[in-house]
């Protein structure tokens, strides 16, 4: 059972002679009870458009309940924390005995709690559990998923990353039914939205879900009076690509390859692994070198291609960033890096804390 001190419970079952485990919220109320689910603060962006939508005089909803990640160990302290989600929630003055945090969500007794509230409709953004066919069958409207992306495409944990991993110019999201299969529901919506080189993965991550947001409210009426089933259309299975979660291995470069697929890589893992890099660090009076490790932040691709006049391997200093050649002539600009332990500084800051020493890629 979680702390008491998080006001978070977790939920029993009780049989009909016992009190109900779960009071509520639309008991005395005829709003359709619908339940969210998420845990990540991006998913707070939905959460919230979802409360200011229910509180106007005409709402046809309420949300009845929240689902979302158990609390977790953070920081310095390892202190036993909500998820944004439920920490969202309670600032709001959620009631906290409608906050569920199940380890699984296809466990028996909080599965019990969630039919107590009869839902209509179910929720979810960036949840993080799989959802059995037992759950699937619970509420009576179903399950609509906001995913970041333009179903069938980059379906999966990471279609964000994979995305700007692959360079594209186009993403989008997607308003989808949930079914057993993974990201494969109809799709009743969806949103463009051209890509900047520069972006990185949760600056676009965070404007994925807000538009996502407003596609969701937009919808909804559809959603409960039936009509947004009629109209969704099934997914081209031909047509889908996958988007495997992240793993930390990753997150090393690679100079050999293209520039380009270094800078898109750089945007794709920036917040969660990052990425990485060795370099051989030279002294300048007696050649001795000292490998380090970097945590590459901040790139762009140098259109001019490698500095005349050095070494294949040398890593120069050039207009505020270092310029790393890569596979097929091209070069990398890095503007940001962070030693470990350290603060993560300009190209110029470190440049200048070399003191004469030189850099070069192994």
């Amino acid at each position: 059972m979680q702390s008491s001190s998080l006001m978070l419970r977790r939920f029993r079952c009780f049989n009909s002679a016992s009190v109900a485990a779960v009071p509520c919220a639309s008991s005395t109320s005829k709003k359709k009870p619908l339940v969210f689910l998420g845990s990540p603060q991006v998913s707070t962006t939905v959460l919230d458009a979802l409360f200011n939508a229910s509180s106007s005089p005409n709402s046809i909803f309420e949300v009845a309940a929240i689902v979302t990640q158990p609390p977790a160990r953070k920081g310095r302290g390892r202190k036993l924390m909500p998820s944004p989600a439920a920490q969202y929630a309670l600032d709001r003055g959620f009631p906290p005995d409608l906050i569920f945090t199940p380890e699984r969500a296809g466990e028996d007794s909080f599965l019990c709690s969630l039919k107590e509230l009869q839902p209509e409709l179910c929720i979810t953004a960036a949840y993080g559990n799989i959802l059995p066919t037992k759950f699937l069958n619970i509420p009576s409207m179903g399950i609509v998923n906001i995913h970041p992306s333009l179903l069938p495409l980059y379906r999966g944990a990471a279609p964000v990353q994979r995305a700007l991993q692959d360079g594209v110019k186009e993403t989008g999201v997607s308003l989808a039914f949930t079914v057993r299969a993974l990201d494969a529901g109809p799709v009743i919506a969806h949103e463009r939205l051209d890509v900047d080189d520069q972006i990185k993965a949760p600056d676009l991550l965070a404007l994925l879900f807000s538009e996502g947001s407003r596609l969701l409210i937009h919808e909804l009426p559809s959603i409960f009076d039936g009509s947004a089933r009629e109209k969704a259309l099934l997914q081209d299975d031909s047509k889908a690509t996958l988007a495997p979660k992240i793993t930390p291995e990753e997150s090393w470069l690679s100079f050999d390859e293209e520039a380009s697929v270094l800078h898109n890589k750089v945007r794709a893992f920036a917040g969660w692994p990052g990425t990485r890099a060795k370099v051989a660090l030279v002294d300048g009076k007696d050649g001795n070198e000292d490998i380090i490790e970097l945590k590459v932040i901040t790139t762009r691709v140098c259109h001019h291609g490698i500095p005349q006049g050095n070494e294949v391997d040398d890593i120069t200093f050039l207009k505020g960033s270092l310029v790393f050649p890569c596979g097929k002539s091209t070069a990398l600009e890095v503007l940001e890096v962070q030693l470990p332990g350290k603060k993560a500084v300009s190209a110029a800051a470190f440049w200048n804390g070399l003191r004469g020493q030189k850099l070069k890629k192994l």
